[in-house]
């Protein structure tokens, strides 16, 4: 897999930030791909190499309901031809339930809804026995795909982020799920150089930890917790209005799971004089707005 454009990396203008004397500018990986998008195009592509390198049948991958991971690998079995199987969080659920949902089972994803008791044991690779009733396929059959795409060879595709930064700058910052963006874009940075990862749920007790071991121990990284409204794709009125003026603003689309968080903090730590005068600060755009699809 090989970006086939040059992506754009655009200043944001704004008073506060003259006023601060910092600049933001913004790493566009949101255009490069219309549903493989953003941070999920890095994660997936030594992750794909490996499933043609193992002649593998299947793709097997794990999320909620609403999960940019699940849409983007739907997507990518589509346009090369792989088998995929999304197992998803929510028995209650069917291809029917929402847009992202319908959008992977048309790419042809074959989705398993199972209870959050089981998701918990089968996003360990304990995979539900009704796949292997539903399917002709033994164990030896399946690429394993943790949830969100995050294990080592994601990492790896994620440093490459850092290749398209500007040459001359501080401070990257990106939104954090699961923690392997941030893990991959940290191991590739300079000595002076830091990430700041705003993370999108409640994840403080484990998320450093995660990244600490899939970073090579490398400690210059920060995650700032403040800021995720109550929990993955929480959000409330506040935020929403934020959204909404931000593309008003700056002609950017970005969503409240993701992205709108990660705006949301970096407007307010330049409030707060968080960033020091003359601060350098790329935002990694990391996508999650799909056509027709963005909540």
């Amino acid at each position: 897999m090989e970006i086939s454009k040059s992506l754009r990396i655009i200043s944001l203008h704004d008073p506060l930030f003259t006023e601060k004397e910092i600049s933001i500018s913004v790493l566009r990986l949101d255009e490069i791909h219309p549903y493989i998008s953003g941070n999920k195009w890095f994660k997936l592509k030594y992750n794909l190499e490996e499933f043609f390198r193992q002649e593998k049948k299947y793709l097997v991958t794990f999320g909620g309901a609403y999960s940019n991971h699940i849409m983007a690998v739907a997507a990518a079995g589509k346009d090369l031809g792989i088998k995929t199987i999304g197992i998803i969080r929510g028995d209650e659920l069917d291809e029917t339930s929402n847009p992202a949902l319908s959008f992977a089972s048309q790419c042809g994803m074959k989705l398993f809804f199972i209870s959050r008791d089981e998701y918990r044991h089968a996003r360990n690779n304990f995979l539900p026995v009704g796949i292997y009733h539903a399917l002709p396929v033994t164990t030896d059959d399946l690429y394993m795909l943790p949830e969100g795409g995050s294990n080592a060879l994601a990492v790896k595709g994620c440093a490459e982020i850092v290749k398209l930064f500007p040459g001359d700058f501080d401070i990257t910052c990106c939104a954090c799920g699961t923690g392997a963006t941030i893990a991959g874009i940290s191991s590739a940075l300079m000595e002076n150089q830091q990430a700041i990862g705003i993370s999108v749920l409640n994840g403080e007790k484990f998320l450093e930890m995660n990244i600490l071991k899939l970073n090579g121990n490398r400690r210059n990284f920060l995650l700032i917790h403040d800021y995720n409204f109550g929990g993955y794709a929480k959000s409330n009125a506040g935020l929403d209005s934020f959204c909404e003026n931000f593309f008003l603003m700056h002609q950017i689309k970005i969503e409240p799971v993701y992205t709108g968080k990660m705006f949301f903090a970096i407007y307010e730590l330049a409030r707060q004089d968080f960033f020091k005068k003359g601060s350098k600060i790329v935002a990694v755009h990391t996508g999650g707005v799909f056509p027709e699809l963005a909540r």
